[in-house]
């Protein structure tokens, strides 16, 4: 029997090890202090698209962190400055080529930077693992399906988002989410274009702002000022200029509410503690959220997340 062996060699495990030096150097230079953050709590995100994973600790209902997020912005919001963490996050239904229940996120946020200045920050630290990379990108959420689809994703029609669905994803089933249509046409169509290089795609749709601001873009559209980095069509990072307002935070988590209604999903309680700290005032911050493991199979070569995995689930 073998089953008992890892999914990853030695020489990924070393390559690990750097990775995870190199991260640490790269923060120590710039000043940004490391912070630890629970892995268990009583809120969790009330994003539909994410599924977190509960427990039960002594009688109460908890849950896996899926991002380190909130507590990060807690401590924003204590004065701690600029911080990132280096840890692992959980996520159910999350279980493929490219993704692990468990995984190691790199998350960190910088006080008084933008998307834009964030976005240079990512790039320097992709790029100081991955010297190859010397061509860099970037390109609107609208102008990327302009490019590939020839539509205006914040203005096209539902009706002709499902066609395009249709003709180019082969689905036969219908949905009223505009969001759930530019996703699949992003992931399926786009994302696989995208090419070698480093890549960045800003200024998303109003309605995927998720913890992001929302700002008007040079043509006076409303848009979440939020970017996500790829290489060779595989998503690595995904950044916002934060969110700061509580009573707009509150809204969101509403909205979501009612999202996860529609779907049949099981419902949240919002995180007041959260929302208390961002009554309190957090900085102008822009945060981003890297996925480690993604990043070392680009550095290692491999195609699938279980050959830099130790043990992914399939082997635990």
């Amino acid at each position: 029997m073998s089953d008992w062996q890892p999914g990853s060699n030695i020489e990924t495990m070393r390559t690990r090890a750097h990775l995870n030096r190199c991260i640490r150097d790269f923060f120590a230079l710039r000043e940004v202090m490391e912070v630890e953050v629970p892995l268990l709590a009583t809120a969790t995100v009330t994003d539909p698209h994410i599924a977190s994973i509960p427990a039960n600790l002594d009688g109460q209902s908890v849950f896996l962190q899926t991002s380190p997020e909130f507590f990060m912005k807690r401590l924003l919001c204590a004065g701690s400055g600029a911080i990132y963490s280096l840890g692992k996050a959980f996520r159910a239904g999350e279980s493929g080529g490219r993704h692990n229940p468990e995984f190691t996120m790199l998350e960190w946020y910088r006080p008084g930077f933008d998307d834009v200045q964030l976005m240079g920050e990512v790039e320097s630290l992709i790029k100081g693992v991955l010297p190859e990379l010397t061509d860099t990108r970037s390109i609107s959420y609208r102008d990327l399906f302009k490019r590939f689809l020839s539509i205006d994703p914040h203005t096209v029609s539902l009706a002709e988002l499902q066609r395009l669905g249709q003709v180019h994803c082969r689905v036969d089933w219908r949905d009223d989410h505009r969001d759930t249509w530019l996703d699949l046409l992003m992931t399926h169509v786009i994302e696989p274009q995208l090419g070698e290089g480093l890549v960045f795609v800003y200024d998303y749709p109003e309605s995927q702002a998720a913890l992001a601001r929302i700002e008007p873009d040079a043509s006076g559209q409303r848009v979440a000022k939020r970017f996500e980095a790829y290489v060779a069509g595989m998503e690595l990072a995904n950044g916002y200029w934060e969110l700061t307002d509580a009573t707009e935070q509150a809204r969101r988590f509403d909205v979501d509410a009612q999202h996860r209604i529609v779907l049949g999903l099981e419902n949240f309680p919002k995180d007041r503690k959260l929302l208390a700290a961002l009554a309190s005032g957090m900085p102008d911050t822009a945060g981003v959220a890297l996925g480690v493991d993604r990043l070392l199979m680009l550095m290692s070569g491999v195609r699938s997340i279980d050959q830099v995995l130790n043990f992914s689930i399939t082997r635990c």
